[in-house]
């Protein structure tokens, strides 16, 4: 039996789909020195990561690059966030970064994680407080700065999409010590005024730019906001935490006018094939019924409409017929009944009844005087009592019982001795 073997690229994709599943690698944060940079044509940037003792090969690809705020330099300390995988072609595991920042800024990111944690903990990210966008708007509020980019994406997407939505501007900072309490003013007086969704978020920047929604005050405004809230923040690859206690995250600011209202032009094309498949349903249901009404025409009834009058006319003789005919048994027959009634003797002669009946009562009458006790009284017999009870044998008596002997002219009472 020949052994069992693994490939090479078998070994490779087992120890990948093991990293893959590891949360601790997913999505992690490596402080490290830049090394032996090299970018490629494609626009790949490879590198290695190290520090005093390991070091760590690791790739940032074109789409991420192109959201880097500096050019990395060899012997510059960073911090990079991605995550760990094979590169099965040879082997060998490397970082994947998604966002290369500036050691200096590493206090952020501690801040940043120990907020995720509490506010997780509390329950803040949990889907069962989110509330449903909802899918045809009236009235949609947006929390930005009044100018920049990130604000005419949003209207110019909105109306492009679904003109029918009225939008209202909450302008506000999105940078700086002072962004954090403005943008929880606003989101409050956005209550106000009957929207049915709010986007909260601004354009891309670097983790300090974005750093005041990640201001715990921010997180829980948005967080007990009555209407449903939209984060729309930076790039694709920047998660802050008004992202995660938001009822939606949206990658960019284009992306969050996408969700908060459908396609016009998508809606018309439902309606369309809506339309198309009614009038198909009317169409069909028409000619079903003239097919129905067609077979109906053809029958001989409609052809010749007085033949069910003359059928039923014939059954309504038939039934006359009957009629006459039962009718007329019934009365014959009650006339011999009547007939032999009238002929029978009893009727003739009624005192010959009386008499037989007479005759049977006195019949009667003698055989009930024949075993009448007080007859046999009448003969000298007596009848001898015990307490109205007829004592019938000497067994039935005992010394001292008191006994009433009845004749046929009275009674005497006595003791037995």
């Amino acid at each position: 039996m020949e052994e069992e073997y693994l490939t090479v690229s078998q070994i490779n994709a087992y120890i990948n789909r093991k990293l893959k599943l590891d949360p601790n690698l997913k999505n992690i944060y490596v402080k490290g020195e830049l090394s032996n940079i090299n970018i490629y044509r494609t626009g790949h940037m490879y590198f290695t990561l190290k520090d005093e003792n390991s070091q760590i090969s690791g790739v940032m690809f074109q789409s991420m690059r192109r959201f880097l705020n500096f050019e990395p330099q060899d012997g510059m300390k960073v911090i990079v966030k991605g995550k760990i995988e094979v590169y099965e072609t040879n082997g060998k595991y490397q970082l994947y970064a998604a966002r290369i920042t500036e050691d200096g800024i590493g206090a952020l990111y501690e801040a940043y994680e120990k907020l995720k944690k509490k506010l997780e903990k509390e329950g803040l990210f949990e889907d069962a407080h989110k509330k449903e966008i909802p899918k045809y708007p009236k009235k949609i509020g947006i929390v930005t700065a009044e100018t920049g980019a990130a604000i005419r994406d949003i209207i110019t997407t909105i109306r492009k999409r679904y003109p029918y939505c009225e939008i209202l501007v909450f302008s506000t900072l999105v940078q700086g010590n002072q962004a954090a309490p403005q943008i929880v003013r606003q989101i409050r007086h956005a209550q106000q005024f009957d929207i049915d969704t709010l986007i909260v978020g601004r354009g891309g920047g670097s983790i300090e730019d974005l750093w005041p929604f990640n201001e715990e005050i921010v997180a829980r405004e948005i967080y007990e906001c009555e209407i449903p809230v939209i984060s729309a923040v930076g790039h694709e690859v920047d998660f802050t935490i008004s992202d995660f206690v938001a009822d939606a995250r949206a990658p960019t600011p284009t992306g969050a006018a996408m969700i908060a209202v459908p396609d016009i032009r998508e809606i018309a094309l439902k309606l369309d094939q809506l339309t198309d498949r009614i009038n198909k349903n009317i169409n069909d249901k028409i000619t079903q019924n003239r097919l129905k009404l067609d077979n109906i025409s053809q029958k001989q009834i409609f052809k010749n409409p007085e033949s069910i009058y003359e059928i039923k006319g014939m059954n309504l003789d038939n039934l006359l017929n009957k009629l006459e005919f039962s009718s007329k048994s019934i009365i014959l027959e009650n006339k011999n009944k009547l007939f032999k009634l009238e002929n029978k003797n009893i009727l003739k002669n009624p005192n010959e009844i009386l008499r037989i009946k007479k005759e049977i009562y006195l019949k009667n009458l003698n055989k009930l005087e024949v075993l009448n006790p007080l007859v046999t009284l009448k003969r000298g017999y007596t009848l001898t009592k015990i307490e109205g009870k007829i004592v019938s044998s000497a067994k039935d008596v005992k010394s001292g019982d008191k006994l009433d002997v009845e004749f046929d002219d009275g009674t005497i009472n006595t003791r037995v001795i």
